[in-house]
């Protein structure tokens, strides 16, 4: 009897049971909303494209202009510069000594063209008049003792050896009182013209490898040529870098006022055009927009590089690269921040 009424019963409970538990499984529940609200087109037609927040002279990235090593680094994160103020100092002590070499060989070009221009001392003319007096006395002699010598030999008391010997000595006497003469007008000439010339371009030539070697020691402090604010620091005290290399050492631009980057598909190019209002949306936080203002295009296609990692985008995606002013003075935007930017299309 017990069995008889068990077994349906218990059949019946486990279908209800089954009804149930499939009904509770099928019900739909209600759909949850996005973390992040995306953001809303606010044009009817539109074109849009992804913006990169960049600084108005654009990123500056700085490198060093020869491999070496960093001694010293004078800036830091967000600090601001001027144009001319030091970055970083890299290792300078064989320039340095370069530069002492050099130096050294122009101050000896220039005191050797000074000497070549004060040519002659005025204590060497009156030594070569001197010399010049002293010949003039030795010729004199020697004519004196030709003529005696003419006279005895007439007499026979000197052989014509002696004669000939005394004629001789004559002859090199008047040689070199024109000798010492000729001396004496160059020594009053001074320098040769061509040897001035030929000073002057070697102290030209030295001159200039100094103002070389100066160039050189002052390249090894990198400065900034523009007032901006330091973005990025990637070099410390040390550290050997190369040229070029890896990545910049240091990331400036002047931030006062940002530009937005925008890249437009180039599908999208021949419905795009320029000075068109435009808006953008911050990422993770679409309800606040900022208006933005037409710089210019930059007319060269270029390879994508930033990719948004949607499946249906391509590696080999080109986009025209349009510039905006941005004005973001109620919210602070940083340099490198990715934004949702449309473009409207007229007409």
């Amino acid at each position: 009897m017990f069995t008889k009424y068990l077994l349906p019963i218990l059949a019946v409970a486990l279908i209800v049971f089954a009804v149930f538990h499939v009904g509770g499984a099928s019900k739909r529940e209600d759909p949850l909303p996005p973390p992040v609200e995306p953001s809303r087109n606010p044009f009817v037609d539109t074109v849009a494209g992804a913006g990169m927040v960049e600084a108005q002279t654009e990123n500056i990235g700085i490198g060093a202009p020869e491999p070496g090593v960093v001694v010293e680094v004078f800036v830091e994160v967000g600090q601001r510069v001027k144009a001319g103020d030091k970055l970083f100092q890299l290792d300078d002590r064989v320039p340095k000594a370069d530069l002492k070499y050099r130096e050294a060989a122009a101050a000896a070009a220039a005191a050797q063209l000074t000497l070549l221009e004060r040519r002659p001392r005025p204590e060497e003319v009156p030594a070569a008049e001197a010399q010049v007096a002293e010949m003039e006395a030795n010729v004199v002699a020697r004519r004196d003792s030709l003529r005696r010598g003419q006279r005895l030999a007439d007499t026979r008391t000197i052989t014509p050896e002696d004669l000939v010997t005394r004629e001789q000595e004559f002859h090199v006497a008047e040689a070199q009182l024109e000798r010492m003469k000729a001396q004496l007008r160059l020594l009053k000439a001074g320098a040769w013209q061509y040897d001035k010339l030929a000073a002057q371009a070697t102290l030209d030539e030295t001159l200039a490898q100094v103002d070389q070697a100066k160039a050189e020691l002052e390249r090894l402090t990198v400065r900034a040529l523009v007032d901006c604010e330091v973005l990025q620091v990637n070099v410390r005290p040390g550290e050997f870098v190369g040229a070029p290399a890896n990545q910049a050492l240091i990331m400036l631009g002047n931030v006062d006022r940002l530009h937005v980057r925008v890249d437009i598909d180039e599908h999208d190019i021949p419905r795009f055009q320029a000075g068109s209002p435009a808006m953008a949306t911050l990422r993770g936080d679409p309800d606040h927009k900022f208006p933005l203002t037409f710089v210019r295009v930059e007319p060269f296609v270029v390879p994508k590089r930033s990719l948004t990692g949607d499946n249906t985008e391509r590696v080999d995606t080109r986009v025209l690269q349009v510039i905006y002013k941005i004005d973001a003075a109620d919210q602070r935007l940083y340099v490198g921040q990715q934004l949702d930017v449309y473009i409207e299309k007229k007409g």
